[in-house]
């Protein structure tokens, strides 16, 4: 008998190391589980009401099993309590109040509770797995590792890592690329997120960050920090483009990512599945870097406009579909690359758009100002656009022009706050017109132009402008580059905010927002006051019905 219940604790102990070592997790976790189970059946043999334990030695596989209970002066539950005349006799000098252990005998497994055993044991190793993987696999995104593709669902690409499985979603993936089962496969962990099934761990292949980290492993100065890789954008599978630059004066940075005769730039394009890559030297200047980034075309003129976060860019006539590439491709890139909107003109574009605005520009000075043609184009030919610029501007500036005197000056700044004056009014009775009230106009950084706006989008009360999110109210419209390809992907248009042509900042939009919510709390204790009332004025009124 003793020998077979030796045999039993040899079994335990080497289930348990096999266990832990086949899943490598910890072996204190798989003897917990089996305690765990071994409660659980005890349970089943002695009753579910009874606190049991069970204590398995990891060493030698001696099981102890016991039930606590309470000593108490009246027992109201036999399975956990016991009284003093009782507790006595299991333990001498036992006290009310404390927690005896009472002994209990081994039991024997039946099928059933063996197999309800079992299933608790690999319940609590799959948990402690999982939370192992995701232990393991939690701060390493933005590695790149490799793993076998164990199958294809769905278009999506399941790869086992070892000790764990990732996933390439279809999105994630470079397009055409055949993968096939068994195949090794390098990938970029992009996030780790825990689920009850189990961590999840996706991957990518198409992520721009995939192209730096396979850079850093060819190029060793990239890897030592001596190269930096500032900005990437990628078409996966077609077209990519790095901005790189080099902290050592004497090391060219695009040399060094190209390699001897190509040798590192070719290894990451096979990699990337034959992916095309434009090495660009970076610089902090925002123009001379676009003028890098659309390379290879040729760059006339480059006017950065920092108020919308635009650039326009001239190219000789000859050059616009190798800037612009092909369906947009080199002028996509250039603009993800670079974290600005670009359009592309040719001379003869950018030329006509100069002259219209010259020609709008000198009509509204002339109309608005009462001067002549020549004054006018004198005017916009000094850089003024709009009536502010000349109805605010230091009067010695506007006076220094050649031509012009003081007298002149002050004449001109007059007119052009008389006209924005008149501007202003015409708005104002068109914003009444369209029926916003004026309770909009006491707003903080409200105009006139702006209620009419608001007026023409049916926003015309301070509950209506209340309701809107900040993004609604305020974000700019999106324009996509400019492109001369009919062929091109048209993306849906995004409309912007209500007011999103003024250049309003998160800030006052939020201010703005909530200035036209406060009528809501300040109306709150009013209300609650009005009922009060009106609950005190009720018995008072039945009486006098009654009278």
């Amino acid at each position: 008998m003793a020998t077979g219940v030796t045999a039993n604790r040899a079994e335990l102990i080497a289930i348990a190391n096999s266990v832990a070592s086949e899943k490598m997790i910890d072996k204190g976790i798989v003897i917990e589980a089996m305690e765990d189970a071994i409660q659980r059946a005890a349970r089943t043999r002695y009753g579910q009401e009874m606190d049991i334990r069970a204590k398995l030695d990891p060493n030698n596989g001696d099981l102890r099993l016991w039930r606590v209970v309470e000593v108490v002066e009246l027992v109201d539950d036999i399975y956990k309590q016991v009284d003093l005349k009782g507790a006595q006799k299991l333990q001498a000098g036992a006290e009310l109040g404390d927690f005896l252990v009472d002994p209990l005998p081994p039991i024997e497994f039946g099928r059933i509770q063996a197999q309800a055993a079992k299933q608790t044991i690999f319940q609590k190793v799959r948990d402690a797995e999982r939370e192992r993987q995701f232990e393991e696999y939690k701060d390493r995104a933005g590695e790149i590792i490799t793993g076998v593709v164990k199958r294809v669902e769905f278009g999506h690409i399941v790869v086992d890592l070892g000790r764990a499985e990732g996933v390439i979603r279809r999105d994630a993936q470079i397009p055409r690329e055949v993968v096939r089962v068994n195949d090794r496969i390098r990938s970029l962990i992009l996030k780790v997120v825990r689920e009850n099934r189990g961590p999840q761990i996706f991957l990518s292949r198409a992520h721009p960050d995939f192209m730096k980290k396979l850079f850093a492993q060819e190029v060793p100065e990239i890897y030592d920090g001596i190269i930096e890789i500032k900005a990437a954008a990628r078409d996966p599978g077609s077209r990519a483009k790095i901005g790189v630059i080099s902290h050592d004066s004497s090391i060219d940075p695009v040399g060094a990512c190209v390699g001897m005769k190509g040798s590192r730039v070719q290894a990451v394009v096979q990699e990337m599945q034959g992916e095309k890559i434009d090495i660009i030297p970076w610089s902090p200047d925002t123009a001379t870097f676009v003028v890098n980034a659309l390379q290879p075309a040729n760059v006339a003129r480059v006017v950065i406009d920092e108020e919308e976060d635009r650039i326009e860019v001239v190219v000789p006539d000859d050059q616009l579909s190798l800037a612009i590439g092909r369906r947009g491709q080199n002028v996509r890139l250039a603009s993800q690359l670079t974290a600005k909107a670009i359009d592309i003109l040719t001379e003869t574009d950018a030329s006509e758009k100069r002259q219209a605005e010259f020609v709008k520009n000198t009509d509204t000075f002339q109309n608005e100002l009462d001067v002549d043609e020549t004054l006018s184009q004198l005017l916009v030919a000094e850089g003024f656009t709009e009536l502010e610029e000349v109805a605010y501007i230091e009067l010695d500036e506007l006076a220094s022009i050649e031509g012009f005197d003081e007298d002149l000056a002050q004449e001109l700044q007059s007119r052009a706050q008389e006209a924005l004056e008149r501007r202003e009014t015409a708005q104002r009775e068109e914003r009444r017109a369209l029926g916003v009230e004026d309770a909009l106009a006491e707003l903080p950084y409200m105009t006139e132009a702006m209620l009419v706006t608001l007026g023409k989008a049916k926003i015309r009360t301070l509950d209506d402008l209340a309701d809107l999110a900040t993004d609604e109210l305020i974000e700019k419209k999106r324009q996509e580059p400019r492109r001369r390809n009919e062929d091109a992907p048209k993306r849906p248009e995004h409309k912007g905010g209500v007011l999103g042509a003024y250049g309003l900042t998160e800030e006052q939009g939020n201010e703005m927002i909530m200035a036209a919510r406060a009528h809501w709390f300040e109306d709150e204790p009013a209300a609650e006051a009005s009922s009060v009332a009106h609950e005190d004025a009720e018995p008072a009124v039945q009486e006098a019905a009654r009278d």
